[in-house]
């Protein structure tokens, strides 16, 4: 019985692992904002609403963030949202040097 809900637990974790690589992305790319996610939580469109990174002290464009959701992405094959956040991770990387 213990390693079924193990395994469960592992599906919930793993679900809210992709739901905050894709949050993440949306936010990232401008498809969402902040003020969109507390509108829709305070809805009830989420329980939860994960990130992998802190909304108010960050935007997720530095390099650590940006690599994990490429890698995310890459292993998923969702390859448009890893060119598209590649461009991404140049345009802040150049930024960073000017």
């Amino acid at each position: 019985m213990e390693e079924n809900d193990d395994s469960m637990q592992f599906l919930e974790d793993l679900n809210e692992y992709n739901e905050s690589m894709n949050n993440a992305y949306l936010i990232i790319t401008k498809r969402k904002t902040l003020d969109d996610i507390y509108l829709e939580v305070d809805s009830g469109t989420y329980k939860n609403f994960y990130l992998p990174f802190d909304p108010i002290n960050d935007n997720g464009t530095d390099e650590g963030t940006l690599e994990l959701l490429i890698d995310h992405f890459s292993i998923s094959e969702e390859y448009e949202k890893c060119s598209e956040l590649q461009k991404l991770k140049t345009q802040c990387s150049d930024k960073q040097t000017e």
